[in-house]
């Protein structure tokens, strides 16, 4: 028994339509996954502290507000450890008083992320104070060259429900933090090198500083590469971690 279809130019036109529409469809959410990387659910924006099944993945982050002693001794102990691929969350404000470290960050390969201009507690803020933070950030980021930030960790870690939906409105994706080396109070090498490794699993992002006021990290992080590297681990960018993991969100109320 044979059938015939007949498909008149209507229905050829009207089928078009519907894998056009399609294509088109699935291309928004690649750019979206590729280019802007939001986490938001149907009660809004979250922020991100880790991934899950990251291929034995961990992200070293370094947030970087004052000073100028610490930054190059560290990018030194990354380089000769080859890591090439850490992320660097600047206050804007600290870029551009420090334009050839920015340029020693970038040329040695590392991601760039921002915690605004001015370093100031966003949750203390008015909307529109924050959106003009951000903005300045922003312009000073682009006269350094450094193009399309879009990963926010606010001033100080310190964010709300309001924080998340204003950086989600301009375009970033706020990072957090699953593993504390508590490298600011200086409680010690040892300590600091205790407060990541015995807490690092694959996912975790890491936090560690470059400010002056982290005056025992560059001692620290050789260790801390040299146990991450026995654990197995390698070491990626937070953007790599987004695109190859799937990530934890922090719910802020």
């Amino acid at each position: 028994m044979r059938f015939f279809y007949t498909l008149n130019g209507r229905s050829l036109k009207k089928g078009l339509i519907i894998v056009f529409a399609a294509f088109f469809t699935a291309f928004i959410l690649y750019v979206q996954k590729v280019y802007h990387p939001t986490f938001s659910t149907p009660s809004g924006p979250k922020a991100i502290y880790k991934a899950e099944k990251s291929k034995h993945e961990v992200a070293l982050t370094f947030d970087i507000s004052w000073g100028d002693e610490n930054a190059l001794p560290i990018l030194d102990v990354l380089k000769k450890n080859g890591i090439k691929n850490a992320t660097f969350f600047l206050s804007a404000s600290w870029a551009e008083r420090h334009p050839q470290i920015v340029k020693r960050i970038k040329e040695d390969g590392h991601e760039i992320g921002s915690m605004g201009y001015n370093f100031t507690d966003y949750t203390q803020l008015e909307d529109a104070n924050i959106r003009r933070d951000l903005m300045q950030a922003e312009k000073v980021f682009d006269t350094l060259g450094i193009k399309r930030v879009t990963l926010l960790r606010p001033p100080g870690g310190n964010f709300n429900t309001n924080v998340l939906k204003i950086a989600d409105s301009l375009g970033y994706t706020v990072v957090h933090w699953s593993v504390d080396s508590k490298d600011w109070l200086n409680p010690g090498v040892d300590n600091i090198i205790n407060n990541v490794v015995q807490e690092m699993k694959a996912g975790d992002i890491v936090l560690l500083h470059a400010s002056d006021s982290a005056k025992q990290t560059a001692k620290a992080l050789p260790q801390i590469i040299q146990a991450m590297k026995h654990s197995g681990y390698k070491n990626v960018s937070i953007s790599q971690l987004i695109e190859n993991g799937e990530t934890s969100n922090k719910e802020i109320n």
